[in-house]
């Protein structure tokens, strides 16, 4: 097939933050033929290739990107049973929450905790997204993707992509080697919900629920989530956001028990990890370095609702926010000895 892309494409279009510079190439995937055509175009002309899904977890610089970005708009879900669970399969171009609520309107449980969370399904074996509980880890069996070095799609097992916190092989491990075109999860049909995120029991409690179903554990999560500008709305005024701009630190104990002792409080929030290590809330050490949620520093600044989204205002460049997002890193840093890791990929020309 011919790809003829459009040259200068504003991406700042495609970002839920709502700025960035032009693609040099740009075009629109919809099938798997076209994300081949796209890595031959590139390859044929010695350009980087970019894939570009719902723009809710990238900060593109105003000088915009060289070579081709691949938006990918696959669409599809198909589910077939497997012994007594249902595998649904999904394309990557699917946003995201609209899978989910396919899945909890069947009673398929293993994805009711992720509601809410922008973006498209391409996405989440990428980043291991994950929310209240639950991470896609959990329920991923197979990533059908573009291998980049072979220039063919391949199919990946769960165990192939080496899922951590917030990370995979396909994130850290080799980040520009595969683009996802397809992502199949198992489900339990008639499953009980996941509730073990002290949030989400709290909320289910307010509203009476001792024992949620599905879809009651997806309202809440909702209600949770729009309390704290984590749903895209077109109204609210922390929307321009990539969500959770940093990770929560995890570390040794002995880290833990030093940020413990440079805050001077016994009850700051931790949670012991598998592996022996601590995770931490980057909220919490951000709003104990001295931030406070909706502080401004020019056109960006902090969420009203939540201290780890940065927001843009009108006017804001990608400078403002690497610039906002640089200084929390260094109070932080400053403060308690621990750096906070960006979650979103930042694009640079």
């Amino acid at each position: 097939m011919r790809l003829i892309p459009r040259e200068g494409e504003l991406l700042s279009a495609h970002c839920t933050l709502g700025v960035g510079g032009p693609a040099r190439f740009f075009c629109e995937a919809r099938g798997e033929a076209d994300v081949i055509a796209a890595w031959r175009w590139a390859r044929d002309r010695g350009v980087p290739l970019r894939i570009l899904g719902g723009g809710s977890n990238v900060v593109v610089a105003d000088g915009g990107v060289a070579g081709l970005v691949v938006k990918m708009v696959l669409r599809g879900l198909t589910a077939r049973a497997v012994d007594a669970s249902v595998e649904l399969t999904v394309a990557a171009g699917e946003p995201w929450d609209d899978v989910v609520r396919h899945a909890v309107e069947r009673d398929w449980a293993g994805l009711e905790c992720l509601s809410g969370i922008p973006g498209l399904a391409g996405a989440t074996p990428i980043q291991n997204v994950g929310a209240y509980g639950q991470e896609v880890s959990d329920t991923i069996v197979a990533v059908r993707a573009l291998d980049r070095e072979q220039g063919a799609i391949v199919t990946l097992g769960a165990e192939a992509c080496v899922f951590r916190y917030r990370d995979s092989m396909l994130k850290s491990g080799a980040p520009d080697r595969y683009a996802v075109v397809e992502v199949t999860y198992r489900l339990s049909p008639g499953g009980r919900p996941r509730v073990r995120y002290a949030d989400l029991e709290r909320q289910l409690a307010m509203r009476g629920v001792a024992t949620p179903s599905l879809a009651e554990v997806r309202d809440s999560v909702l209600a949770i989530r729009r309390a704290k500008s984590m749903v895209l709305d077109a109204a609210d005024p922390n929307r321009r956001s990539c969500g959770s701009f940093f990770l929560n630190p995890v570390v040794a104990p002995d880290v833990s028990g030093a940020v413990e002792a440079r805050a001077g409080d016994p009850a700051m929030p931790r949670w012991p990890e598998a592996d022996g290590r601590v995770k931490l809330s980057a909220a919490w050490l951000i709003e104990r370095a001295g931030f406070t949620r909706g502080q401004r520093q020019g056109p960006v600044g902090l969420s009203t609702r939540h201290a780890l989204a940065i927001v843009c205002h009108d006017g804001a460049t990608a400078r403002d926010v690497l610039a906002f997002a640089h200084r929390i890193q260094g109070t932080v840093e400053e403060r308690f000895g621990v750096r906070l890791t960006p979650e979103p990929v930042i694009w640079t020309a």
